[in-house]
């Protein structure tokens, strides 16, 4: 239908802030809120519920933070967009929330307009993020792995097994396991599918 309303989901553990985004959007014509959340697994299970177009997510929460909630919901709903909105989160989270299939990020401080504007660029498929965390994401160093860990991450990045990878290098899956365990570490991402994101976003990999 060319004139429904695009649904939002607000997740964010303070209740003045989702109360006063959501004040907002309510003389948005084409903006309508659905649902809130407090932490990242009711942020789950509301968007299982009501199955918003786009999620506005807070990084930091209790219970679970909106990196991993962002991971679970594109998990189970891909077609549904989130939008991170934030005061601090370092770079770092910013680039995991990006990773896990956020579409951008915006500070809690950005004007009325430009939390609008970012709310519908989300909606209709596009990428946004605020100049500040834009700045910051491109300062962030780049990791240094070693050559080792970057074959295995091309290996983990082609779909191969540990149990594959174990083989090509010779070494044991345990060695395997225990590489990518340091990959993560490095990349500050949860597991080796973040992990292999993150890569590729900062061109690591020569795929």
């Amino acid at each position: 239908m060319k004139n429904a309303k695009t649904k939002i989901l607000i997740v964010d553990d303070h209740a003045l802030l989702r109360r006063g985004l959501a004040d907002l959007l309510r003389y948005e014509k084409d903006l309508v809120v659905v649902g809130e959340a407090s932490d990242g697994e009711a942020a789950i299970a509301t968007a299982a519920e009501l199955k918003p177009d786009v999620v506005v997510m807070d990084l930091v929460m209790p219970v679970m933070d909106g990196v991993e909630a962002t991971r679970r919901i594109k998990e189970s709903l891909p077609d549904t967009k989130i939008l991170i909105l934030t005061t601090f989160g370092t770079s770092a989270d910013v680039s995991r929330a990006i990773a896990a299939g956020a579409s951008g990020a915006i500070m809690k401080d950005a004007s009325m307009e430009d939390q609008l504007n970012a709310i519908r660029t989300v909606a209709s498929g596009g990428k946004v993020l605020s100049p500040e965390i834009a700045k910051a994401v491109q300062e962030e160093p780049l990791p240094e792995l070693t050559e080792r860990q970057l074959v295995i991450l091309e290996s983990a990045a082609r779909g191969l097994t540990n149990k594959d990878i174990a083989t090509m290098l010779e070494i044991s899956v345990d060695a395997v396991k225990q590489h990518l365990a340091a990959i993560c570490v490095k990349l500050n991402a949860a597991n080796r599918v973040e992990a292999v994101a993150i890569a590729l976003r900062k061109h690591l990999l020569k795929m």
